[in-house]
């Protein structure tokens, strides 16, 4: 009895004391029992609202780093007090338990803490499976701690599947006070994070990235980052946050989703991002667009800016994915491509550039087939009848992220792009019509209207240092087609996509709107030398440039915008393009509209004339200044002296204003109301301007035969096979071909001529005098034919010399060897 009394001492003061008969039984042999329990049972004080004993907890922890192997039993007999301390809900208890359990694994990094940590994730699931919000909370804060742990030695075995679906489903807590529920929530959104920073970086551990996991960890995160939208997005840096500041739980969640995404390797990307399409679709958040927008928003600042076209092509996945839901969901999906492709780097659209705008020019044209056929079919819903208004916002929103995309590309990309948006324009006669669903001409007219507005959109901003490359026949001949059209906003935005391509110092602004300018210095004009390759491009295209601006003005359903845009056509051809000889061609265009608008064959309206007129006048205003030669200007300033006194409704003051001031019948004009031909071909003369160009009025070099197609080199072919079939009795030489083939006025009106005239004999003449000229044209050739062949095609020598056959020709006779006269350089 003696014996025992001390350790009945010692039972008095320790927590032992107050447990049931049967264990103070146990504890009276509390010498015997092992080290390890002793030092764990000594850091639990009498009353738990004192707290740990931090003496006897230090005892412990240089015990647990003395004796590292007995870590895992420490940490099982730990784990078997909190259970039954949470099951007696003894709350004071638990907390000190789990104190010591961080305490230890902040202080113990050996070879044996895996076994030690089965032991703490074991006592982390027992809390937050606990009813009580509080042991929730206090076992996901250990888990966070854990988290920030580098651990030496890797697991193969440890498992967070549990922690995953845990804490996903605290961050969709509905618990009833608001309080504990916030709390609940941020628990949840901290316990992910910590998952995340545990696994991702641990090849060994179970792949994080895994669908079934992303698709727990996602949809939490953006739940809580819904919930708190009205908040203010706002940059995970520290700088940004004070002291003690309550963070919200739509804040922590940004900051949470922003490391996930910023962990996400290449092949990562498709399942983090895949979850948030999802939930965006699941809950009709693309609708709104504006939550939508903000989710992408992080994601594209948040992974590397390599990765940015994965993004971007899923997008475009989706948008497919989605062509049969309404307008209003797939607008939001462009308007997040949009987003997307402003933030992405540049080039970031990745290799497949067509296909990306192949996508978007595809949906463009399908929602301009819901348009007009009022109604498509829905997979689920059966035939949902659409909205206009809607389709015209979608589309809307496909033409400007069409220029965003453009935007981030090098301007060779953008070229081919723009080829390739030409090549989806139906042109009569010379593209195909696109497959449609019976939308019929109306569809044509307004695909072509949203292809062109994309064009546009491309063009934006596009400069370029050599225009020949870079605006091929195979663009420029269709675009220009489209300048003849009847259709006024087809015209239009022909010569807005004209002004944008030949602006590249950003001289557009200054020539906005239609006014005479007494000293065009005031407008600080950026004018470089015309380049070489400027030249060569002027030299081939410039009579197509001029044809379609005086076919342009006699267009009847021509207004204001389209003669400001022709203005600013002309001026930026003068600024960019200009060599002297194009500069002649451009007086005599301006006179000749000058001419146009007094014509009055034309029929044009009243309106259409002092246009015409006022665009002439302001056109030669400019170019005489940029000519600098005085006696120049001054016959130009004189002229618009005299309109303003006595007709100023011919001058773009009073025609391109709201209320146009113009007569209702114009007058026969003459005299000093008119700029003359003759005068300014003599002043520029004596400047050394061509004066034989100058006197000659421009005419435009074709008819409207062709106005729908401009297959040029078809027409070529044609003239270069009358050319030749006319002179099959000349010597055909590179002289002959280059002449024919030189594009110049006198020549085309030649050929134009003898043209006529072989219709004109193939239909009038009677049949045998056509067939006798293409009989003798047959018997011509044949003879041609058999003079080349006798020529370049010899029989083989014959042993007998030369002999005459029956026929009456001749045959060569073979002569002996040593008969034969070789040249010198073939004997050796």
């Amino acid at each position: 009895q003696m014996q025992l009394v001390p350790s009945l001492t010692f039972m008095k003061d320790h927590p032992q004391a107050h447990t049931s008969p049967c264990e103070r039984v146990c504890g009276c042999c509390g010498a015997l029992r092992p080290r390890y329990k002793r030092l764990v049972d000594n850091i639990f004080p009498e009353d738990p609202e004192d707290g740990l004993v931090k003496a006897n907890m230090e005892k412990l922890t240089f015990y647990a780093l003395s004796a590292p192997e007995k870590l895992d039993r420490i940490g099982a007999y730990l784990s078997e007090r909190l259970s039954r301390d949470v099951a007696r809900h003894r709350y004071g208890y638990v907390c000190i338990a789990m104190e010591a359990l961080d305490q230890l694994l902040m202080a113990c990094h050996c070879q044996s803490i895996n076994l030690f940590v089965e032991s703490f994730l074991k006592m982390v699931r027992k809390l937050l499976e606990a009813d009580k919000p509080n042991l929730q909370i206090l076992g996901t804060n250990s888990f966070v701690k854990f988290a920030n742990i580098e651990e030496d030695t890797p697991s193969y075995h440890r498992s967070y599947d549990f922690f995953v679906s845990r804490f996903s489903e605290m961050c969709h807590s509905s618990y009833e006070d608001p309080d504990f529920r916030t709390k609940i929530r941020m628990a949840g959104i901290k316990g992910l994070q910590g998952v995340v920073r545990k696994t991702v970086n641990d090849e060994l551990q179970a792949n994080i990235w895994d669908p079934q996991h992303m698709d727990k960890i996602v949809p939490s995160l953006l739940f809580n980052l819904q919930s708190g939208e009205g908040t203010e997005s706002r940059s995970p840096s520290p700088l940004q946050s004070s002291k003690k500041e309550k963070e919200s739980p739509a804040e922590l969640t940004e900051r949470c989703f922003r490391e996930l995404l910023g962990r996400a390797a290449y092949g990562n990307i498709k399942n983090a991002v895949t979850p948030v399409l999802m939930h965006l679709d699941n809950h009709s958040l693309w609708e709104g667009k504006t939550f939508a927008v903000r989710c992408f928003k992080i994601i594209m600042y948040s992974i590397q800016s390599q990765h940015s076209h994965l993004v971007i092509q899923q997008l475009l996945g989706h948008l497919d994915a989605n062509s049969k839901s309404s307008a209003t969901v797939r607008a939001g999906i462009v308007e997040v491509l949009l987003e997307a492709a402003a933030i992405a780097a540049s080039g970031s659209v990745g290799p497949t550039v067509l296909e990306v705008f192949n996508t978007l020019l595809r949906h463009l044209r399908l929602s301009v087939d819901y348009e007009l056929t009022g109604s498509y079919d829905c997979t689920n819903i059966g035939t949902k009848i659409i909205k206009e208004h809607e389709e015209r916002q979608l589309q809307e929103a496909v033409i400007r992220t069409i220029g965003s995309f453009a935007n981030t590309l090098p301007t060779y990309q953008r070229s081919e792009v723009m080829l390739f948006i030409m090549g989806k324009i139906p042109i009569p006669g010379m593209h195909p019509t696109l497959p449609s669903t019976g939308s019929g001409p109306e569809g044509n007219r307004m695909i072509q209207v949203m292809l062109l507005k994309s064009l546009r959109q491309v063009t934006c901003g596009f400069q370029t240092t050599n225009m020949l490359t870079a605006l091929p026949n195979s663009f420029l001949d269709p675009l220009l087609s489209f300048a003849l059209q009847e259709d006024a906003e087809i015209r239009l935005l022909v010569l807005e996509i004209l002004v944008s391509l030949i602006d590249r110092h950003d001289n557009l602004p200054k020539f906005s709107t239609i006014s005479i300018i007494s000293d065009i210095s005031v407008l600080k004009l950026k004018v470089d030398k015309c380049s070489r390759q400027d030249n060569l491009f002027m030299k081939k295209h410039a009579q197509h440039l001029y044809r379609h601006i005086y076919l342009c003005c006699k267009e009847q359903s021509s207004v204001r915008p389209h003669f400001e845009k022709l203005y600013s056509l002309l001026a930026l051809i003068s600024m960019e393009l200009a060599n002297e000889e194009v500069v002649v061609d451009l007086i005599r265009v301006a006179l000749a509209l000058q001419d146009l608008a007094l014509s009055s064959e034309e029929m044009l309206p009243v309106y259409n004339r002092c246009a015409v007129h006022a665009l002439s006048s302001a056109y030669l205003n400019l170019i005489s200044q940029l000519t600098t030669v005085p006696a120049f200007c001054q016959h130009v300033h004189e002229v618009i002296e005299m309109r303003q006194k006595e007709s100023p409704y011919l001058l773009p003051e009073d025609v391109f204003i709201e209320n146009p001031k113009i007569p209702k019948t114009l007058e026969k004009l003459e005299g000093e109301l008119l700029f003359q031909q003759a005068k300014i071909t003599e002043v520029l003369g004596g400047s050394g301007y061509n004066t034989e160009r100058l006197a000659t009025p421009y005419v435009p070099q074709f008819t409207d035969e062709d106005r729908l197609s401009k297959r040029k080199s078809i027409g070529e072919t044609i003239s270069l096979q009358v050319e030749v079939e006319s002179r099959n009795t000349e010597e055909i030489t590179f002289e002959t071909l280059k002449n024919a083939i030189v594009d110049s006025v006198g020549v085309e009106e030649q050929e134009k001529e003898r043209r006529r005239q072989v219709v004109e004999k193939f239909q009038k003449a009677p049949f045998e005098e056509i067939a006798a000229h293409c009989g003798a044209r047959a018997t011509m050739l044949q003879s041609k034919l058999n003079q080349i062949f006798e020529i370049t095609i010899r029989p083989p020598p014959s042993p007998s010399g030369t002999i005459t056959s029956s026929y009456g020709q001749t045959q060569s006779r073979s002569v002996p060897v040593y008969e034969m006269k070789f040249p010198d350089l073939c004997v050796y």
